[in-house]
């Protein structure tokens, strides 16, 4: 094993920012529930509103839109379902729900289960194989009969590969016929530009851990207007669409990591953009058969995904956390049984070199050293990927399905 760490997954968690530390530190000796009318609760009362305050500024919505939550995944199950409920139970012909083929499993999953459990139909819609979403076969589904649509759910740019969508098209096409539009941004967030405003959607999704805030919070953006059921019922707090007690702390790190990182877009994304197209080059020359997944332009600057023929992608990725190098795969396990991503599988990757992908991330304490390290590993590590994988009588795939 090796005693050098470089940390090549940012986006499945970032390091907490010195900032947030130091005032979710300071907050958390508050006390008093936000919820009660003495002087210590109105003081906790009053942090949390700073802290709505300040996410609606740096994303371009008003402080009554920010509905906190405990993260990303449950701001995409209220908005998937509460939307849902909402506008079957104002006219019950709208069950269809329209979602993109490559959405994170918290839309995905929740997409499904309403499928399965609350009578809606769903149509996955497709991408192209960059990964971005077929915005005529969007149109042709909705207008196919759009007085049965109720949601439309299309990522703003995607977690594995990292193609940013074409989110206003499909909000400027369901404005047509007064359909609501979810967007979940959790890995856009202090990347690309994000305005709630101005993007016209009905509900985005942010998560505190992705831009270096606290684990375990989050937030949905609700445009005023729309109507979203509740999924958890209690005191009535956010808007008496999310009950539960307010972690004053929890969002006060997180406002401080989104305001953050939002200021320091431009150069963040400069900084990220430099390092990956280093590792992108450099992972061409040390393999030149990989190939590389997501937009070659409309794309997060922070990430690289690749493909590598005849690998599997889990032992690639067990050899570089051998050498210190931590990176991910987007295949799953089910039943001990490797399963290759949705996402590259709607790109049209072959099931066989969808397992063997990685995806390398960078972050804000990202250096050239890290990339560097990997370069200088990752050659080595596919040819003995290569020959283990043959030595079990596996074969080298094919980019695309026959």
């Amino acid at each position: 094993m090796s005693e050098r760490s470089v940390y090549l997954d940012h986006a499945a968690t970032s390091p907490i920012l010195p900032e947030v530390i130091e005032v979710v530190t300071a907050t958390m000796t508050t006390l008093g529930n936000p919820s009660s009318l003495h002087a210590a609760g109105r003081q906790a009362r009053k942090l949390v509103e700073e802290s709505r305050e300040s996410v609606a500024a740096a994303l371009g919505a008003r402080p009554g839109e920010v509905v906190f939550t405990s993260g990303g995944t449950e701001a995409d199950n209220l908005a998937v379902k509460g939307l849902y409920w909402a506008r079957r139970a104002a006219d019950p012909r709208r069950v269809r729900v329209l979602a993109s083929a490559i959405e994170h499993h918290a839309v995905l999953d929740a997409v499904q289960w309403l499928g399965q459990s609350q009578g809606a139909e769903i149509e996955w819609l497709p991408v192209d194989a960059h990964g971005r979403l077929d915005v005529d076969a969007a149109s042709a589904a909705v207008r196919r009969d759009p007085a049965s649509v109720a949601l439309i759910t299309v990522m703003w740019a995607n977690n594995e590969v990292g193609t940013v969508q074409p989110v206003r098209d499909v909000v400027a096409l369901a404005a047509e016929y007064g359909i609501p539009v979810h967007s979940d941004a959790v890995q856009a967030v202090g990347q690309v530009p994000v305005d709630f405003a101005a993007s016209g959607l009905d509900t985005m999704t942010i998560s505190g851990h992705k831009v270096g805030g606290p684990i375990g919070v989050g937030a949905l953006l609700v445009r005023r207007e729309a109507e979203l059921t509740p999924v958890q019922h209690g005191g009535g707090q956010e808007r008496d669409v999310r009950s539960g007690t307010l972690d004053t702390p929890s969002f006060a790190g997180l406002a401080t990591a989104v305001s953050t990182v939002v200021n320091r877009l431009d150069e963040h994304a400069g900084h990220l953009r430099q390092l990956r197209n280093a590792l992108a080059d450099g992972v061409h020359r040390a393999v030149p058969d990989a190939v590389r997944n997501g937009h070659p332009e409309l794309s997060l600057p922070s990430l690289a995904h690749f493909s590598f023929p005849g690998c599997e992608g889990d032992s690639l990725l067990l050899l570089l956390d051998a050498a210190g190098i931590h990176c991910s795969t987007g295949s799953a396990c089910s039943a001990g049984v490797a399963q290759p991503s949705h996402v590259l599988l709607a790109m049209g990757v072959s099931p066989a070199v969808a397992r063997g992908s990685l995806r390398f991330s960078l972050g804000r304490t990202s250096t050239p050293a890290d990339v560097d390290a990997l370069l200088d590993t990752i050659g080595p590590a596919v040819e003995r990927a290569r020959t283990a994988g043959l030595a079990s009588g596996g074969e080298p795939g094919t980019r695309y399905r026959e």
